[in-house]
């Protein structure tokens, strides 16, 4: 005998005796009459043992019927509550949402309107995890992620919410001082804030309008794992940095810092939500990643030009 037992002919023939007709199980089961009778006869081939005896006119449970019937029963509701449970938590939101995001940007835009959510869906939860390190999101167990970058190719479905650009900026004081550059070769010569996540290895890369590409490693004692971080030392006239208009916001628009190589622009990629592969999404998932996008297209660092 086979080692996993044919639950699904079990199943029809507990439907089968539940409604004393094979046609009154096609028809509840939405399979054809020889589907159902095919499946009977299948059970009854593995079991070694006549189940039912059919004669035009009724269905009569033979001894080993009647033994098999109550189990074979009890495995279709457990079926069917098995399915009705999950398709209830994908229909109505539900359960735990693990949410991972960049520190500074999920401490300013993403924890912020969380209390909204958790009244709007009383029945979620979220885990958020904030690192600025690029987390595995199948293989650490998240169900999203928001990422700001030029997203690879890559199994994971990404949901591009708006473009996000990023600035070369230095303090007023620090251009005074240091003299501001005009090219980005020239930031070689130049004290540099630099960013441990980096995706481009530690370089900076420039392109202008005329499709011209300049490349250079900065200089500097700085390094930071957290753009928040670089802020101080920049507003001191430390160095030059890059960091995203999100985090800029204030101190672009008060002049605390100004924009340098403006002729010039560095990669900006976006603001996604990055979920793993597969079918459909649980409503948790949904209603979170909608939400998000709702509130994440409409912020206010998205008036900074």
């Amino acid at each position: 005998m086979p080692k996993l037992p044919d639950l699904e002919g079990l199943a029809i023939f507990a439907k089968v005796v539940e409604l004393r007709s094979f046609a009154g199980a096609a028809a509840d089961l939405q399979l054809s009459k020889a589907t159902v009778s095919k499946a009977v006869t299948r059970l009854e081939q593995r079991l070694g043992t006549r189940l039912l005896n059919r004669t035009s006119r009724r269905l009569a449970l033979t001894d080993a019927g009647k033994q098999l019937t109550e189990r074979a029963a009890h495995i279709l509701q457990e079926g069917e509550a098995a399915e009705s449970d999950v398709l209830a938590t994908s229909a109505t939101p539900r359960g735990l949402v693990r949410l991972a995001a960049p520190m500074s940007f999920g401490l300013r835009w993403i924890a912020p309107v969380l209390p909204e959510f958790l009244a709007a869906y009383p029945e979620v939860s979220v885990d958020l995890h904030l690192s600025d390190a690029s987390v595995d999101i199948i293989g650490e167990g998240f169900d999203m992620a928001v990422r700001i970058a030029a997203m690879p190719d890559s199994s994971l479905v990404a949901r591009r919410l708006c473009a996000m650009d990023r600035f070369v900026v230095a303090a007023p004081g620090y251009l005074k001082k240091h003299g501001r550059p005009t090219h980005p070769l020239h930031i070689a010569d130049h004290v540099c804030l630099t960013y441990a996540y980096l995706a481009t290895a530690d370089t900076w890369h420039f392109k202008n309008a005329r499709g011209e590409d300049a490349a250079v490693r900065p200089n500097g004692r700085y390094r930071v794992n957290n753009g928040d971080a670089m802020v101080p030392a920049l507003l001191a006239g430390v160095g030059i940095a890059v960091l995203p208009e999100f985090i800029l916001g204030d101190a672009l628009a008060d002049g605390r810092v100004v924009k340098i190589l403006t002729d010039w622009t560095v990669p900006s990629g976006g603001l996604h939500l990055v979920t793993p592969p597969g079918g459909p999404k649980p409503a948790r998932i949904t209603v979170l990643s909608d939400f998000l996008a709702k509130h994440l297209t409409r912020a206010s660092w998205r008036t900074l030009k």
